[in-house]
């Protein structure tokens, strides 16, 4: 693969090169059925569920199993944005599922992204940006090309990493490249470029720096363990938390088609176990965050917020409802009750119950029953449970 670098400078980054060039990468034929040169993606949504050394896709409306392939041990699942393939990171980088359509069965393809140490996977405005956090390496493609891909991955085009660390990155419609900054000892900013390289604006005001989302407008918004930083109209905005010196969101939940987001949050450091209690809400437009108690003896994790219908958040939580937060008002309208209560894992990767939305429906994993579930969002009203052979961990949705 040829890889003409990207120049960076700055204050907080400094790489040497050229502007970025395209690369094509070439894999082996996948094994069983491959989607024709430009087929466009299948309407029905897929939901891939991850377990101990295998995958299993379902159909969207039964929650019928359509298919199950061998992988490794423990994976991380990430729609891959076209409407048809999952991205799955392995040890060797990024491997693509096609979860496939209505007339072809899913398969784990031989396509692999190479990536030393796979991380965070983003899609928008048409583009995917693979992050690979041992070198910080960016991995950049058209989202769609995906789709024409048979025996060999799109081309794509590499942004180099200058430090490695556990990252993000994101590309905005008009070309801004958007990066988190760091080393092995943590990270600390985020720098955004042009298409030639040259440097827009940057910040070293966001420690622990971690997740992003795009908010309405092409609002970009990080976590920082005190606060965040908002990315719009080619400046960054600190937010700074109300808990002081550590306030730390790190997954933002977002709209395309609202300035709100809504973010996990973490007020004590030294708080055991990975349960939350509280969540952060951003205005991207006004520029303020504040934060909101979850309702009583309902807790959450980094898996157990969505947002759905009519811009709202949906919240998966430990007493087994979806609790329903309006971001404009800060207050939880609704509770529908879906799993039995459960308690928080002792490891981050350990399956514990998560939520992913397509359109007006939720899909609810319930590991300890072995169970995934469909919830239509607009009435509460559970419409579609499924028991598996295995116990899902990961879960993603091809729309």
């Amino acid at each position: 693969m040829r890889t003409s670098p990207l120049r960076r400078a700055g204050l907080l980054a400094l790489a040497v090169g050229a502007t970025v060039g395209l690369s094509a990468c070439a894999g082996a034929t996948a094994p069983g059925a491959a989607p024709a040169a430009s087929a466009p993606a299948d309407t029905a949504t897929r939901v891939a569920l991850s377990y101990p050394g295998g995958i299993v896709v379902l159909d969207g409306d039964s929650l019928e199993t359509v298919g199950e392939v061998s992988s490794e041990e423990f994976t991380r699942l990430n729609a891959a944005g076209d409407g048809r393939h999952v991205m799955v990171t392995t040890s060797a980088g990024f491997q693509v599922l096609d979860a496939g359509t209505a007339d072809t069965d899913p398969v784990l393809t031989d396509l692999v992204f190479p990536a030393a140490k796979p991380g965070h996977v983003v899609t928008h405005g048409g583009t995917t940006v693979l992050y690979a956090d041992g070198t910080s390496d960016s991995t950049i493609f058209d989202t769609d090309a995906l789709l024409a891909s048979t025996d060999a991955l799109p081309e794509t085009r590499t942004v180099p990493g200058v430090e490695a660390h556990h990252g993000v990155s994101i590309v905005l419609e008009d070309g801004t490249f958007i990066t988190t900054v760091g080393n092995a000892d943590g990270r600390n900013g985020v720098i955004a470029t042009d298409p030639s390289g040259a440097t827009v604006a940057e910040t070293a005001d966001c420690p622990g720096v971690h997740g992003e989302g795009t908010a309405q407008d092409e609002a970009v918004v990080l976590g920082c363990e005190n606060g965040a930083v908002v990315y719009a109209d080619g400046a960054f905005t600190k937010l700074t938390a109300p808990d002081q010196p550590y306030g730390r969101m790190g997954n933002a939940y977002v709209s395309e088609t609202s300035p709100l987001v809504v973010g996990d949050y973490k007020g004590d450091r030294d708080a055991e176990g990975y349960l939350l209690h509280r969540v952060a809400l951003i205005d991207t437009a006004a520029k303020t965050q504040r934060v909101v108690d979850m309702p009583a003896g309902a807790e959450y994790t980094f898996r157990d917020i969505a947002r759905g219908p009519g811009d709202l958040a949906y919240v998966l939580a430990s007493d087994g409802a979806i609790h329903v937060l309006d971001p404009a008002t800060g207050e939880f309208t609704d509770a529908f009750p879906v799993i039995d209560a459960w308690e928080g894992p002792v490891e981050w990767q350990d399956a514990h119950p998560a939520i992913k939305v397509s359109g007006d429906i939720a899909y609810v994993t319930e590991p300890a029953k072995n169970s995934v579930h469909a919830v239509d969002l607009t009435t509460g009203e559970v419409v579609t449970s499924a028991t598996l052979e295995h116990t899902p961990n990961e879960i993603a949705l091809t729309k």
